[in-house]
């Protein structure tokens, strides 16, 4: 067991139950939404309702997400949203997937996609790329990310000391300058 472990709440509070993160050890860092993006300067589509999103995407040339075949939490999610929005067909002739481990806005800012789908935080690391917002409504999905301390972790207070830390407000002003949104 790590001395410290960054994963999904869900995931955090399960091994605390299990007594593999020690209870009390745990915060809340930030949430993680799946996001609509453009390459900056274009124009930003109206995605503000799953009516609004099925018509932008489907006048979009191209669309970019993880490639749901290869696992990646976006792409699975996207591929469901195609299929609740009724135009998975429609979508497949002109989706486009980055190289494993890749970023979907790098085919933005290539020019490769006009509409760009994965975590808020994925998008904001290419330079170059604009989020219009959240999969809208019920469509959207969130991961919130939570630390703890190993319960045998033999660097307790060093652990403890690094979940403080990464609550801080110091900590917190970076996850959000890097696209996460506030626990």
């Amino acid at each position: 067991m790590p001395d410290v472990l960054v994963v999904s709440r869900a995931s955090i509070d399960s091994l605390t139950k299990d007594g593999k993160i020690a209870a009390g050890s745990d915060a809340t860092l930030a949430k993680s939404v799946f996001a609509i993006a453009v390459k900056r300067g274009a124009p930003k589509p109206d995605i503000s309702s799953a009516d609004a999103l099925k018509t932008a995407l489907l006048a979009a040339r191209a669309v970019g997400y993880t490639d749901p075949a290869a696992g990646g939490a976006s792409g699975v999610h996207f591929a469901k949203v195609l299929e609740r929005l009724g135009i998975a067909a429609d979508i497949k002739a002109k989706s486009k997937f980055p190289p494993p481990a890749g970023f979907v806005g790098t085919l933005l800012i290539s020019g490769e996609v006009d509409i760009a789908i994965q975590s808020k935080p994925e998008l904001a690391s290419s330079e170059g790329v604009e989020i219009v917002r959240p999969l809208p409504g019920d469509l959207g999905s969130t991961t919130v990310f939570a630390a703890g301390v190993g319960a045998s972790s033999p660097n307790n207070e060093a652990g403890k000391a690094l979940v403080k830390f990464l609550s801080s407000p110091e900590a917190q002003a970076a996850f959000t300058a890097h696209g996460f949104d506030p626990p």
